[in-house]
């Protein structure tokens, strides 16, 4: 008989505890603590033979270790190899979660289609006919791709012995569920098991393993903590259903940077990559139009051009509105304090409504100055010039203050055919002979001087 053992698990962070109480103390949530039952049985290979062989590693010195680097599969996604640093590592384990109907199974289900590699996309969640369909509206042909519905990893697992795949597809990790666990899918000691058995088998046969992971109302990913400390890459895919982008980012990445980020298009027949986004969230309109201006920022290491829009009028009831879209309201408050106490505007009686246009959020401070811009243009009614943009932070006392990475936001600039880029005057601009006039600012006075006389 297997021994059985019957532990509590926090549902919130996994904390494991050996009798139930009301409170965790490691996240000290209330009734987050659930009895499960654990049975102890003979663990096997992930073979149905427990005849594979084992590797033995042994020390080496530091230079004697190879480091040529790692054989990367092509995903023929230019902006998903991005942000893995080139491509899938073979062997490695790659996490990616975001909010319901966002489109991680699109994503990955388009990948796989268009892998030259054989490919096993594993559902738990979705019917056969149904990832079918999907698929036909994605990419009609592809010899490559084998559906698999199945939650249990035991029969995952034979199928893997019977195909043989180059990589391997989760749709979710939270269905799965093994024989060596009694408990629920979805668990914290099923989670942690299946994602055990699934890190065993890709390091033991160098077969990449993409898992999809859902994500709690906090808009962490469910399960205990230790499933991101056991993967290799963990990716985030943002964005709001009501629009029409997403972003993908690297939040863990041991084979590459996590600041790199991507950034695709949801349409009918699944998700376009966008090579310059910059053109997508600057509008394109003739007439000029107050209330607007155009910021420089940075999302990882990819400089941007985005749209500031900006509403001042008088407030209609007792207190002052102050609304923000993609933007931080607590900043945006301390920048309308900044433009009373240095600049001399009464905005104290006055609405405010700011939005970032094309539904992306960004917590860059080298916004401030086209914030400022924005709301001071609506205030005054007078347009600020289309071909001007701006790239610095703005500090309480109305002083202008350099950002970093100035001079691949001017390239970015020039780049899109701005003729003005509007800087601190303290930032050091080290390109020379670009086609783009860059002006120098250092009080907030100075700016406004120049944009509205």
């Amino acid at each position: 008989m297997a021994k059985t053992k019957t532990t509590f698990f926090c549902q919130n962070c996994g904390t494991q505890y050996p009798k139930w109480q009301g409170q965790c103390t490691a996240c000290k949530e209330w009734n987050t603590i659930a009895e499960e039952i654990v049975q102890k049985e003979e663990k096997k290979s992930w073979k149905s033979d427990t005849s594979a062989a084992k590797r033995v590693s042994k020390p080496l010195k530091v230079k004697e270790i190879d480091t040529t680097e790692e054989r990367r599969f092509d995903t023929r996604d230019s902006e998903l190899n991005r942000v893995l640093g080139g491509g899938i590592v073979p062997g490695s384990l790659t996490l990616l979660g975001g909010e319901p109907g966002i489109g991680k199974s699109t994503l990955l289900l388009q990948v796989s289609l268009k892998l030259p590699h054989k490919t096993l996309y594993v559902s738990g969640e979705e019917s056969q006919k149904q990832i079918k369909m999907r698929a036909e509206r994605i990419q009609p042909d592809s010899e490559n791709c084998y559906i698999l519905t199945e939650t249990k990893t035991q029969n995952i697992f034979k199928q893997i012995e019977a195909i043989e795949p180059d990589i391997v597809i989760i749709d979710s990790i939270q269905t799965l569920h093994t024989d060596y666990i009694e408990s629920s899918p979805g668990s914290i000691s099923q989670i942690r098991e299946c994602t055990s058995e699934l890190i065993k088998f890709a390091k033991e046969t160098a077969t990449p393993v993409i898992l999809i992971g859902h994500i709690t109302k906090d808009g962490n990913i469910a399960g205990p903590k230790i499933l991101e400390h056991m993967v290799d890459t963990v990716l985030q895919f943002e964005g709001d259903r009501n629009h029409v982008y997403r972003i993908l980012r690297a939040l863990k990445n041991r084979f590459g940077s996590t600041s790199e980020l991507g950034i695709y298009e949801m349409q009918g027949n699944g998700l376009r990559e966008v090579i310059n986004p910059s053109e997508i969230l600057v509008s394109k309109h003739d007439e000029d139009l107050s209330g607007t201006a155009i910021a420089a920022t940075l999302e990882g290491m990819r400089p941007l051009m985005i749209e500031i829009q900006a509403l001042v009028s008088t407030a209609v009831y007792g207190t002052p509105q102050r609304s923000s879209t993609g933007y931080n309201v607590k900043r945006l408050n301390m920048l309308l304090a900044v433009l009373e106490k240095r600049a001399g505007f009464r905005l104290g009686a006055k609405d405010v409504f700011l939005n970032v246009t094309g539904g992306i959020s960004v917590d860059d401070p080298a916004i401030d100055l086209a914030v400022i811009a924005a709301i001071l243009s609506s205030n005054e009614d007078i347009a600020v010039d289309r071909s001007i943009c701006f790239a610095a932070e703005v500090g309480l006392a109305g002083e202008i203050r350099p950002v970093n990475r100035i001079d691949q936001r001017i390239l970015e600039a020039e780049k899109l055919g701005f003729e003005q880029i509007l800087v601190s005057k303290h930032n050091k601009i080290s390109i020379k002979n670009t086609a783009i006039q860059v002006r120098l600012a250092g009080k907030i006075e100075d700016v406004v001087s120049e944009l509205f006389g």
